[in-house]
């Protein structure tokens, strides 16, 4: 006998928030991605810090990430992934990425939430108020420090390009390097208590501030430890706690401390707002020009809209690289 339709149904949504029969996520094994000719010993080898949520759908859009990243490069075996969780994830993360990504050089470093849950304040979005959302603030402060230079990426993305390229750009004297956005109005990213506070105001007074997604950061980790840069963003967290001047979790902080500091970096490597609106199912198109890289920035997420089968155009980009196993555990009768 078989299973009533909509019993199969309630199933699969229940896998899919469980992760499959075990409680755990399942996703099928990645091919092994090996070195083209090109790579030898002196090949850079290209460091990329990501977060990983085991509770969350997240981790999908994570390994994800991952399998682009390697199915782009032209040496895969010489990126080192560090990865960023809360540490008693960490027995499940290192069997899911490790049964995934046989051949992955990566390592797991343990956030804790309680260093920086007292600094949050409540934001526009509640997925913008979790811990790991904040983790990237520390990252100097977790990796080994003879770690000198980072590439950080979120879990919402995927890279179509050699991220080496990436790795490779010129910071000049800056701390951090990421695309800009100059045209974006500057002055929604916080509150008009912000703008109107002369203190608050005369932050950007000698700067040219432009807006820039942190999903995206190319950091020199040895200039940040130096200049204490983890310490200048969790004092504005702290003001933000008393006095209400932003919306939008851990953006603004790093807006604040380093928006006209930038070292720009080409557009093509952050083909952001693909999220659009989820609540109104808004579909966002990518930006002019050359695309290295695709950011479901925003609400709606590329996982969600494909099972929930309302995809946007430029979703279907993002379904190759996704290895989620949805099949059905439990065989018809």
């Amino acid at each position: 006998m078989s299973m009533p339709p909509i019993l199969r149904l309630l199933v699969l949504l229940l896998m899919t928030q469980s992760g499959g029969g075990t409680g755990e996520p399942q996703f099928k094994e990645a091919p092994a991605f090996r070195n083209g000719k090109s790579c030898d010993k002196w090949s850079d080898v290209v460091h990329i810090a990501m977060t990983l949520d085991y509770s969350t759908p997240y981790l999908r859009g994570s390994i994800a990430a991952v399998l682009s990243v390697l199915q782009h490069s032209t040496c895969p075996e010489n990126t080192v992934f560090h990865f960023l969780s809360i540490p008693h994830h960490h027995p499940h993360l290192r069997a899911t990425v490790g049964a995934t990504f046989p051949y992955l050089r990566f390592h797991l470093y343990p956030f804790n939430p309680a260093s920086v849950l007292h600094l949050i304040s409540s934001s526009v979005r509640r997925a913008l108020d979790q811990p790991l959302n904040y983790a990237r603030i520390y990252l100097p402060d977790l990796l080994p420090p003879s770690l000198r230079r980072i590439i950080y990426l979120d879990s919402d993305l995927i890279v179509v390009d050699d991220i080496a390229k990436l790795w490779r750009i010129d910071l000049n004297s800056h701390v951090l390097g990421a695309p800009e956005y100059c045209h974006a109005n500057f002055s929604h990213y916080f509150t008009p208590k912000f703008w109107s506070t002369p203190f608050f105001g005369a932050t950007f007074r000698r700067r040219n501030p432009c807006y820039f997604n942190t999903g995206v950061m190319v950091i020199d980790l040895i200039k940040w430890r130096r200049h204490g840069f983890t310490h200048k963003l969790e004092h504005w967290m702290r003001i933000q706690k008393r006095y209400r001047i932003y919306e939008l979790g851990s953006l603004p902080p790093f807006l604040l401390v380093f928006a006209g500091n930038v070292s720009p970096v080409e557009h093509r490597w952050n083909q952001h707002g693909l999220g659009g609106d989820n609540l109104q199912g808004l579909c966002r198109d990518l930006h002019p020009g050359p695309v290295s890289l695709l950011h479901w920035s925003g609400k709606g997420k590329p996982w969600l809209r494909l099972d929930a089968k309302k995809a946007c155009t430029l979703d279907y980009l993002w379904s190759p690289y996704d290895l989620f196993k949805h099949e059905l555990l439990i065989a018809d009768t």
